[in-house]
């Protein structure tokens, strides 16, 4: 003898387990089908950090060079292409963290050298760098 037991509807859930479904991968459902790359150099705060502290450094000691305007404005334009050159084989080669670091800098230092050749072109009426 048998017991007909009641029909569960499509909201019970039974229809649910019972179908395979493809995870979204939303949540991870097991370990990845192809491996992942790790960068070896990960971009992060300190290396940052310490490549803008390297190349105020490096403007600093180059900027304090010049005796006047023009020799600042010229010494300041070499360190930023060094620095610059450096910052390029760094993101090749090494961490881009600290390349990073140094190209945000060095723009900042031309910036303020650029100001400053400005500001005595504005006053003098004369370019300062010829």
């Amino acid at each position: 003898m048998s017991i007909a037991r009641p029909d569960p509807g499509p909201d019970s859930g039974a229809d649910a387990r019972s179908m395979a479904r493809t995870p979204s991968g939303l949540f991870p459902a097991g370990p990845p089908s192809r491996p992942t790359y790790r960068e070896p150099h990960p971009i992060t705060g300190g290396g940052v950090a310490a490549g803008g502290g390297a190349a105020a450094g490096w403007l600093l000691l180059f900027g304090l060079l010049g005796t006047d305007v023009t020799s600042y404005a010229w010494w300041t334009v070499l360190a930023g292409l060094l620095a610059w050159v450096t910052a390029l084989v760094l993101v090749r080669y090494g961490d881009r963290g600290v390349a990073t670091g140094v190209a945000i800098v060095t723009a900042g230092g031309w910036s303020i050298a650029a100001a400053v050749v400005a500001v005595r072109w504005a006053t003098s009426g004369d370019w300062p760098l010829w």
